[in-house]
C-alpha cells in the first residue's frame, strides 16, 4: 500500500496542473488517470484536437479565397482528410508525452487505471489501495445529449466522434449554436460540408455579450453556415450511415425533419462522477450533479477537494488550471486565490471571439453606470492587410471611476488580445491606463488601445 501527501483522481488540465503545483511544493504527489494518456478530454478529445482542425480548415481557406489575391496563382490544395487526422493526432501526441515529462521531472507518480474512493483518506485504482492525506477530485465534464438521441459516436456523434469522424460528411446538421458546435461547424463547413446548426433559443452562443453574438451570427451565415433558430429537437433516427433529425418551430408549432450524414450533438457537458465513489462515503453532489465545496474548494469531507469542471463555475481548461494551482497552495498551508470575475472565455472561429469580465447585459441588469469604447478592426491597418477587418474592440469601463468592468471583441487574434485586458482588470486598472500605454504598430492589439481610447475624448483611428 502507498501512502502520499496528495492524490489527485483525474489527470486533465485541472488535475496534472494541480499535480505538479502540489509537487513543486514538496508534496509527495500522485495523479490517477483512467485514460491511457494524461492531458484529459482538453488534450485528447477536445480544445487541442479541435484546434489542429480549425488550423488545418482555415490554412485551407485562406488558400481558396486570399492567396489569389496577394498574387499567390495556382491551384487550391485538396484536401487529405486522413493526413489532417494524423496531423491532428501528431499534436495530441507530442502534448501528452510533454506531461509525462513533466510528472517524471516533478517526480509525480502516474497511477494508471480507475480512481475510486474507497474513505475518505484512501483511492482504490484496479483493486490496489493507495492512502492519501488529502485527496483532489478532478474527474471533469461528459458530453450531455438531449432525450431522445442516442449518442453512437459514428452518425449521431458529440465532439469526441466529430474530430475523429472517417471522412468529410456531405451534410452535418449540429445540435446546439454553443462554442463546440460553431468551432467544429466551421471546421467543416470549410472542408465542404453543409452545415445546419439547430438552436433551441433565439439567438447563437448563450450568455455572450448580444452585439457579439449577432455579429458572430451574421459572419458565421455569410461564410455558408445555416442556422435554425427557436427549434426544439424531438428525435433523431439513425441508421448505419444517415440519419433523420426532427424538430419542432418554437413559434410555429409546426414540426420538420432534416436529413444528415452526420448528426454532431452539441448541447452542452455535464459533471463526470460516475463510479468515482464520493457519494457512497458521504460527500454532497447537488441537483445539477456538481459537486459541492466551500469558498476553499473543501467538499464537506474536509481532506477531500474538487476542482474544475465537475463543480460550479464555466467548464473551461485554464479555470481548472487555476484552481488546480490555488488547492496545491490551500493543501501545502499557504493561500490558493482564483479571481472568477477574470476569467477569459473564447471562440476558436474566424474571426474569433473573446470576453473577460461583464457584458452590458449583466451591467444594465445590476444598475452599474457605464461607459462604452469601440473600435472597429477596418480601423487596424495590420488587420486590413491580412484581409481581417470584419470585427471589433468593445470596452467596458465604470461611468465615474473608468476602471475597466468588462471587454468583447470579435476579430483576428482576439483570444491573446484579451489577455492584455485580463491583466489590466487583475491590477484593477482603468481605461486611460490601457490608452496611455505604447502599443506597436502595426499590430492587431492597438485596436485594443483604440477602444480605450474611446472611452475617453475618442479613438484616433475612428
Amino acid at each position: 500500500m502507498a501512502s502520499y501527501d496528495v492524490i489527485i483522481i483525474g489527470g486533465g488540465p485541472g488535475g496534472y496542473v494541480c499535480a505538479i503545483r502540489c509537487a513543486q511544493l514538496g508534496l509527495k504527489t500522485a495523479c490517477v488517470e483512467a485514460r491511457s494518456t494524461l492531458g484529459g478530454t482538453c488534450l485528447n478529445v477536445g480544445c487541442i484536437p479541435s484546434k489542429a482542425l480549425l488550423h488545418a480548415s482555415h490554412m485551407l481557406h485562406e488558400a481558396e479565397h486570399n492567396f489569389a489575391k496577394m498574387g499567390l496563382k495556382g491551384k487550391s490544395p485538396s484536401v487529405d482528410f486522413k493526413q489532417m487526422q494524423e496531423y491532428k493526432d501528431g499534436v495530441i501526441s507530442q502534448n501528452t508525452a510533454g506531461i509525462e515529462f513533466l510528472f517524471k521531472k516533478n517526480k509525480v507518480d502516474h497511477l494508471r487505471g480507475w480512481g475510486k474512493i474507497t474513505a475518505p483518506g484512501q483511492v482504490t485504482v484496479d483493486g490496489e489501495v493507495h492512502e492519501a492525506k488529502n485527496i483532489v477530485i478532478a474527474t471533469g465534464s461528459e458530453p450531455s445529449s438531449l432525450p431522445g438521441i442516442e449518442i453512437d459516436e459514428k452518425v449521431v456523434v458529440s465532439s469526441t466522434g466529430a474530430l475523429a469522424l472517417p471522412k468529410v460528411p456531405k451534410r452535418l446538421v449540429v445540435i446546439g449554436a454553443g462554442v463546440i458546435g460553431l468551432e467544429l461547424g466551421s471546421v467543416y463547413k470549410r472542408l465542404g460540408s453543409e452545415v445546419t446548426v439547430i438552436e433551441f433559443l433565439d439567438h447563437i452562443t448563450p450568455g455572450m455579450d448580444s452585439e457579439i453574438a449577432k455579429t458572430l451570427a451574421r459572419t458565421l451565415k455569410k461564410q455558408g453556415l445555416n442556422f435554425i433558430m427557436n427549434a426544439a429537437v424531438q428525435k433523431v433516427d439513425a441508421t448505419k450511415t444517415k440519419a433523420k433529425v426532427t424538430y419542432e418551430s418554437r413559434k410555429k408549432g409546426n414540426v420538420e425533419t432534416l436529413d444528415a450524414d452526420v448528426v454532431l450533438v452539441a448541447t452542452g457537458r455535464r459533471p463526470f462522477t460516475e463510479g468515482l465513489g464520493f457519494a457512497d462515503i458521504g460527500g454532497t453532489i447537488t441537483d445539477r450533479g456538481q459537486i459541492e465545496i466551500n469558498e476553499r474548494w473543501q467538499t464537506n469531507i474536509p481532506n477531500i477537494h474538487a476542482i474544475g469542471d465537475v463543480i460550479t463555475g464555466p467548464m473551461l481548461a485554464h479555470k481548472a488550471e487555476d484552481e488546480g494551482m490555488a488547492v496545491a497552495e490551500e493543501i501545502a498551508g499557504k493561500h490558493g486565490h482564483v479571481n472568477y470575475g477574470v476569467i477569459p472565455g473564447v471562440i476558436y472561429t474566424s474571426p474569433e471571439v473573446a470576453s473577460v469580465g461583464k457584458t452590458e447585459e449583466q451591467l444594465k441588469a445590476e444598475g452599474i453606470a457605464y461607459k462604452v469604447g469601440k473600435f472597429s478592426f477596418m480601423g487596424n491597418g495590420r488587420a486590413k492587410a491580412v484581409f481581417m477587418g470584419e470585427g471589433f474592440v468593445k470596452l467596458l469601463a465604470d461611468q465615474q471611476t473608468d476602471r475597466i468592468l468588462g471587454c468583447h471583441l470579435i476579430g483576428p487574434a482576439a483570444g491573446d488580445l484579451i489577455h492584455e485586458i485580463c491583466v489590466a482588470m487583475e491590477f484593477g486598472a482603468s481605461a486611460q491606463d490601457i490608452a496611455l500605454t505604447c502599443h506597436a504598430h502595426p499590430t492587431f492589439s492597438e485596436a485594443v488601445r483604440e477602444a480605450a481610447l474611446a472611452c475617453g475624448d475618442g479613438a484616433i483611428h475612428a
